[in-house]
């Protein structure tokens, strides 16, 4: 594995390309506009360099990882020898199964298609594939770079020689895979979504305000970050559709997203990205 292809540059897509070229793989990073993947480019470098302020690289380092990534909306030329592609755009199914069957259409018969989706079936997207066998999900957490596990996830299809690749190649990135089946939201996000939907109704129902459930769990349960908090760092509307995909895929109604958060999300207050969620970041 040394060509890797990765299809989309927003904070995930820009922190696996980072991580990636890295540790001296070959990293086309592809999206739709020039101005997306400079500004990538630029977080990128932002972000070594706060490396190179911790010690943990070099300046010489940080010049050889930008080396190593191509930026490039020309998704079809950059299809022509990948071994790996990894996909990480929005949680928009249709637009994955989109980018799937492109892929699998332009890419050699060698190249595995793996996806970041943090809750959508990857058995469903296989079957926009001819190639169900080389489909596996690869959930890396934010921030890519920083956070070492890659939750690896096997569709029904998916064959032992892939997930072993896979797991392989997460390794060489000095991370650590799990490898899970293929449920929906799989394990992270099954466990930590309803947890952060349960705090959200905590603060529709008054129990506490949300610096003081964010503070209930930081220091009770020893949670680096309150839920609140975390909610607001994901996304709001992230949150949502990931309950949405688990609502969805199991008709249990504990799954159903808390009405204060469809509100927020309607809203557009949808934390840190637009300055405001649960807590003002403006």
């Amino acid at each position: 594995m040394k060509n890797i292809v990765v299809v989309g540059c927003g904070t995930m897509g820009n922190g696996i390309a980072h991580l990636f070229a890295q540790n001296n793989y070959d990293v086309y990073l592809n999206d739709i506009s020039d101005e997306y993947l400079q500004k990538a480019l630029k977080i990128i470098s932002n972000n070594l360099d706060r490396q190179i302020k911790k010690g943990e690289i070099t300046e010489e380092q940080k010049n050889s990882t930008l080396t190593n990534i191509k930026a490039t909306t020309n998704l079809e030329s950059a299809l022509q020898n990948p071994d790996l592609v990894i996909e990480a755009v929005s949680e928009n199914i249709n637009l994955k199964k989109d980018i799937f069957n492109k892929v699998d259409k332009i890419s050699p018969p060698k190249t595995i298609i793996a996806s970041n989706t943090s809750s959508i079936s990857i058995t469903e997207l296989a079957q926009s594939t001819k190639r169900a066998e080389k489909v596996i999900g690869m959930h890396f957490m934010n921030p890519v770079p920083v956070i070492k596990l890659i939750e690896v996830i096997r569709g029904k299809s998916t064959s032992d020689e892939t997930c072993k690749i896979i797991m392989d190649l997460s390794k060489s990135l000095n991370k650590t895979p799990v490898e899970v089946n293929d449920f929906p939201g799989f394990v992270t996000n099954r466990i930590l979504i309803p947890m952060l939907n349960e705090a959200i109704y905590c603060v529709m129902q008054k129990v506490a305000e949300p610096e003081a459930i964010d503070t209930v769990m930081k220091l009770g349960m020893n949670h680096p970050m309150g839920p609140l908090t975390l909610a607001d760092y994901i996304g709001l509307d992230v949150c949502l559709s990931i309950m949405n995909v688990l609502y969805e895929g199991f008709k249990d109604p504990k799954y159903l997203p808390c009405p204060l958060l469809l509100e927020m999300v309607a809203n557009g207050n949808l934390g840190r990205k637009t300055g405001k969620g649960f807590f003002n970041y403006n």
